[in-house]
């Protein structure tokens, strides 16, 4: 048996959204690797084994997916959204990067849908000009570093969308962000909340910024700030192709 390791983006959770390349990797691994609530998404059947571990091991988690296929296994990696956002095939890079015996090894990357382009359908086309993606937790990169890219991606006038903005044990740097935010592009550009993207507990909420509060984000939530340009059409928000 030749085994391999494909990294999978399991989608924002709507079941509907796993594409059927992803669907297809599930069916011929051997082995499951991911953050346990990503492994929970996956059915038990004869055959398969189960790996759910914490949060923070990723570079665990990708050693280990290496290690499997390289006895012969057929590892696959999951990660929510797209595996390459934020997320499970950077850090099985990173643990490949000084093993020429891995990186032998059959590698694969299977994208799926990120949670900001789920968000953002829902609202409209909020990313319908030129934008960026920034993840708020400072676990991996100074606060400082954060604070400069959300200034001068504000000034270049970029929509963002922002990654695991407020979590239990850091809530203060969600209030900070939005403070800065607010003193780059006034309290009247549009800023989005989406919560739970495509499951049943989705929530979705538009404000001015000036109106916007840290409570309204969580873990389980993207923020869309628009550019200077976004507009509500109704009950939607959009970014014209068009600069001005």
């Amino acid at each position: 048996m030749s085994g391999w390791v494909t990294i999978a983006g399991l989608g924002p959770g709507d079941a509907e959204l796993v594409t059927p390349q992803v669907t297809q990797a599930i069916a011929e691994a051997t082995d499951v690797i991911g953050y346990i609530p990503y492994v929970n998404r996956i059915a038990p059947r004869e055959g398969l084994s189960l790996h759910p571990t914490d949060n923070r091991v990723e570079i665990d988690r990708a050693e280990h997916a290496l290690t499997l296929a390289s006895e012969g296994k057929r590892a696959l990696v999951v990660s929510s959204g797209d595996p390459g956002v934020f997320a499970m095939a950077a850090a099985v890079f990173e643990a490949m990067e000084n093993r020429p015996d891995w990186q032998a090894l059959d590698i694969r990357v299977l994208p799926g849908i990120t949670a900001m382009l789920a968000a953002a359908a829902s609202l409209g086309a909020p990313m319908g000009h030129d934008f960026c993606a920034i993840n708020l937790s400072d676990n991996l990169k100074p606060w400082a570093v954060i604070e400069e890219r959300l200034r001068l991606a504000a000034r270049a006038d970029f929509s963002m969308a922002f990654y695991n903005p407020r979590s239990k044990s850091r809530p203060h740097q969600f209030t900070r962000a939005l403070e800065v935010l607010l003193e780059e592009c006034g309290p009247k550009r549009l800023i989005s909340f989406a919560r739970a993207v495509s499951t049943p507990e989705e929530a979705i909420q538009t404000v001015e910024l000036g109106e916007a509060t840290p409570e309204m984000a969580d873990m389980r939530t993207v923020v869309i700030l628009g550019s200077s340009t976004t507009r509500r059409i109704g009950p939607w928000v959009y970014t014209p192709r068009r600069a001005e």
